[in-house]
């Protein structure tokens, strides 16, 4: 499977971004989806993940109650909708895609960098 995320960029405090993450070479029909993120010096952290119906939805503390995970099973896609967003939000994004309906990072993707910044 191959995993690209897009639709970072650079953004003010408090304003909104959305990503996406297309698969292509797998469905990701039946698989656990999740973005990590990663900022300069910091440990990878996981943010968000999503199980294969959408039924169950995992958030890290420091982003719940401002992203919102969803995906498009039809689409093979992938979403993560940013509000409220923190400079420390500044990373670089990473879509991953389980071997299993739980979360897990056996496959990544390409990283889109999120600047948030005045």
């Amino acid at each position: 499977v191959q995993l690209q995320a897009f639709g970072g960029g650079l953004v003010q405090p408090g304003g909104s971004l959305r990503l996406s993450c297309v698969a292509s070479g797998d469905s990701l029909d039946f698989y656990a989806i999740s973005w990590f993120r990663q900022a300069p010096g910091k440990e990878r952290e996981g943010v968000s993940s999503i199980t294969s119906n959408s039924g169950i939805r995992y958030y890290s503390d420091s982003v719940k109650g401002r992203f919102t995970i969803s995906r498009d099973n039809a689409k093979n896609t992938l979403y993560l909708q940013m509000n409220s967003l923190k400079s420390e939000d500044t990373a670089v994004y990473y879509c991953t895609k389980s071997r299993y309906d739980v979360p897990g990072m056996d496959y990544w993707g390409n990283g889109t960098q999120v600047t948030v910044s005045s």
